[in-house]
């Protein structure tokens, strides 16, 4: 397994930016990274996670890819509770409903992204492929529309 697939498997590297994110310096992260919070589907605790943001078509909206498909914890959660609060950039904690896009949406989406990103595509996808089996144009998306400040 190469570096890129394990680390993308090291929660406790996955799980550093997020003190940094609560204490307001997620905009050290340029808007490439937010911190997700959403609501546990069993346990009904609030849960932390840092994921990247494949697009933010316009301030109301962030879409992320779930890289590790369906099984991903945070997205199962999303799906069964849509309330959820993102931080990006110098946005802290503000309050959205998740949307999970369907599967041309997706595509479509991670298409953008790949024509914007190549290199990050390139790397992204590769280290996806490796440590899931999945390919990145089949992941599934989820769009937040964050609430008016």
């Amino acid at each position: 397994m190469g570096i890129g697939a394990r680390l993308l498997q090291t929660r406790w590297l996955l799980r550093a930016p997020i003190p940094l994110f609560r204490v307001g310096l997620g905009f050290l992260f340029g808007g490439r990274l937010v911190l997700l919070e959403h609501i546990g589907r069993r346990s009904g605790e609030h849960r932390f996670v840092v994921l990247e943001c494949v697009e933010r078509p316009d301030d109301a909206h962030v879409i992320l890819a779930s890289g590790f498909g369906d099984g991903s914890q945070w997205y199962r959660n999303l799906v069964a509770e849509p309330r959820c609060w993102i931080s990006i950039g110098f946005i802290r904690r503000r309050p959205g409903t998740a949307r999970v896009l369907g599967a041309d949406e997706g595509r479509a989406v991670i298409e953008r992204y790949r024509t914007r990103s190549p290199k990050a595509y390139a790397e992204l996808s590769g280290v996806i492929e490796e440590a899931t089996g999945l390919t990145i144009d089949t992941v599934p998306c989820v769009e937040i529309g964050l609430d008016p400040s």
